[in-house]
């Protein structure tokens, strides 16, 4: 039986200050990966200073976390794929009890929950933490997860998953897209607690507390649609419900004390709300059969690459 693959993945801009120590640990932590370090456009010396630590370093000139992740999918094949940053931030040490697990055949997807952990005591942003528990409390309530970190950069992956997923996002929403994609298609995925430690002195967040905070709320929303079509369509069926109900009711109680219908204008939006309301619901009707259609192909999808690329843990 060959020996299975590992290749850590670090998505990077302007780590210098950092990439160093990451990937030595890295290296310490899983001697036997290949450490690969994607720089995004730097301008601070963080390839010079991966090619030294001895990662393999490669470039992608599209700006955003998104594009990296698309590029690193892409080209690099492993049995195992652990996922982290370059800002030391998520400590090596805890990389190889996440590989085991999908290494053993378990899961598909091993989370690194921070916030379990040392999370809320070592993050200084404001609202981080909030906004954190916020997501994971939106995207476990609509996908029926129980995933305890959504925004972490810090995951063991398969190759099926690696494979399989269609990197949609260019930004740091990309966790949230990651982890509702394996809810929806119902892949093995588990929690670990890890450590987490604040940046250190010298080295800067890129993460926009307000920005990026509402690219995530927008792409939870956006993958609610996709994923949920009836269920999203249905509700907004419901408030056009109840808008042509709370207009034509009282319309209705008119014509039937007066026999005269005084305000047609009224009588006409709460018609036009209750017709968007059936539309709506069809609507729903339609995009739930082909997301199930979409479900379906997947499951063939992932069969077939099972088959064409034998696994070397069995």
């Amino acid at each position: 039986m060959n020996q299975p693959t590992v290749a850590v993945l670090l998505p990077c801009y302007n780590e210098a200050a950092t990439i160093h120590k990451v990937v030595t640990d890295f290296r310490a932590a899983l001697p036997e990966a290949t450490v690969y370090v994607y720089d995004n456009n730097s301008t601070d010396g963080t390839a010079e200073e991966a090619e030294r630590a001895g990662a393999v370093v490669r470039c992608e000139p599209q700006q955003g976390k998104g594009y990296v992740m698309r590029s690193m999918f892409r080209d690099i094949d492993a049995d195992c794929y652990v996922l982290a940053d370059g800002d030391d931030t998520y400590p090596a040490e805890d990389a190889p009890k996440m590989v085991a697990e999908v290494l053993d055949g378990r899961e598909d997807m091993v989370v690194g929950d921070r916030l379990s952990s040392t999370y809320f005591t070592e993050n200084k942003r404001r609202f981080h933490g909030g906004g954190n528990v916020l997501v994971r409390k939106l995207v476990n309530s609509f996908f029926g997860g129980e995933v305890t970190d959504i925004m972490t950069g810090y995951r063991a992956l398969s190759f099926s998953f690696v494979k399989s997923f269609p990197v949609l996002s260019t930004g740091f929403e990309i966790e949230t897209e990651m982890t509702v994609f394996a809810l929806e298609n119902n892949l093995r995925v588990t929690s670990v607690p890890v450590g987490y430690r604040d940046r250190p002195e010298g080295s800067q967040s890129k993460l926009s507390t307000l920005r990026d905070g509402f690219r995530v709320l927008r792409t939870i929303a956006r993958l609610f649609k996709d994923y949920r079509p009836l269920l999203f369509f249905s509700l907004l069926g419901l408030l056009c419900v109840l808008a042509g109900g709370g207009l034509g009711i009282p319309v209705a109680i008119e014509y039937f004390q007066t026999g005269v219908v005084p305000r047609f204008p009224t009588l006409f939006a709460a018609f036009f709300s209750l017709l968007a309301a059936m539309q709506l619901f069809t609507a729903g009707l339609i995009l739930d059969t082909q997301a199930r259609a979409r479900r379906q192909a997947f499951e063939l999808a992932v069969n077939q690459m099972t088959l064409q690329r034998p696994s070397r843990l069995r």
